[in-house]
């Protein structure tokens, strides 16, 4: 058997342990959401009005943070006070949320399913009566998929237009006595959905396109500030949450995730680490951060591809070093689904 077909033997015994799904900024990016680049130069282009004295020396100092790092990095380097990292989270939903908008016209007008869709077609062909996906992305595009696809989806909110958090976490939707099939979409950094009210109450209100007066949006920016907020709620249920599906999992399939988040890696490499859980990794390019957990030893059984020039470079627990597969692009969702579950 050729290192090709032990790889993608690999990926099909991952997929079919029904994995917990990580979908991470390069996941969003094939969609057309933009990154941390272009995000951090609207930031900066964007400053807000009338700042204090020292305000305008926080924001003169991340500004010129920007210039030789990206926005995480920036962000980490400069403490901001309350009201700048306020002014942050509304400047990035009010410029990532339309092209978020735009999958959901793309979506509806096309009436395509996303590959993620069929992933959770699959993946319900199975007992299984709820999948979990875990992301620190914003952008509804796990949620779209689940209605394409034909599922409910449970984010840790009542259902409805004006929606309170559910009590119980383990909430579903019922039909003829039976809780559907349900995606469960922990969104450990907030979603654009998500807007807290004076008295700190958090709602979900799917058809906002502007933030409501007297709200604000509920997201956690990068940076030090979202440890100080990772601590607050919603985000406590949700990450307590996303870590239990993360301990339960029998395998993970991450999809454009670096490996570059402390609330969400630090469960996932002691899982691989300490029980062999197997991992897929499929993304456009391999951060230093997930190199670092594949190849020191941090993941016992692991598939990983990402993009090179001509092909797709994929490296195995077997094959640590890599080979190139010429002509192919298994580092894209679509392409990956193609090969381990076929239509």
């Amino acid at each position: 058997m050729s290192d090709f077909d032990k790889a993608i033997e690999f990926a099909q015994e991952c997929v079919s342990k029904t994995p917990v799904v990580l979908l991470g900024s390069g996941a969003s990016a094939a969609h057309g959401i933009p990154g941390m680049w272009p995000l951090g130069a609207h930031i900066k282009e964007n400053p807000p009005k009338g700042m204090s004295p020292e305000d305008a020396q926080g924001w003169n100092q991340f500004s010129e943070s920007l210039d030789q790092l990206d926005l995480e990095s920036a962000l980490t380097k400069t403490r901001l006070s309350e009201h700048l990292t306020d002014h942050i989270v509304h400047s990035t939903r009010s410029f990532l949320f339309p092209h978020d908008h735009d999958v959901f016209l793309r979506a509806i007008s096309e009436r395509e399913s996303l590959p993620l869709s069929r992933l959770y077609h699959f993946l319900f062909q199975s007992t299984h009566q709820t999948i979990h996906v875990v992301t620190p992305n914003y952008d509804r595009i796990a949620e779209y998929a689940s209605d394409l696809a034909g599922y409910s989806y449970f984010t840790g909110f009542e259902y409805g237009y004006i929606n309170r958090r559910a009590r119980d976490e383990n909430m579903r939707v019922h039909q003829a006595g039976r809780a559907v099939r349900t995606v469960c979409i922990w969104k450990v950094h907030g979603s654009f959905d998500w807007f807290k009210d004076r008295d700190d109450q958090v709602f979900f209100f799917p058809n906002c396109w502007e933030t409501p007066e007297g709200y604000t949006p509920v997201m956690i920016t990068p940076g030090v500030d979202k440890f100080r907020r990772g601590y607050q709620e919603p985000f406590r249920t949700i990450i307590g949450a996303a870590d239990s599906a993360i301990d339960a999992a029998r395998s993970y399939l991450c999809i454009g995730f670096g490996f570059n988040d402390e609330h969400l890696q630090t469960k996932l490499v002691e899982r691989c680490r300490g029980n062999n859980t197997p991992t897929v990794i499929i993304t456009k390019e391999l951060t230093d951060t997930a190199k670092d957990f594949l190849f020191k030893g941090k993941c016992r059984q692991f598939l990983a591809m990402e993009e090179c020039e001509g092909g797709t470079m994929i490296y195995t627990h077997f094959v640590p070093d890599g080979f190139h597969l010429p002509d192919q692009s298994l580092w894209q969702l679509d392409k990956f689904l193609d090969v381990t579950i076929g239509a």
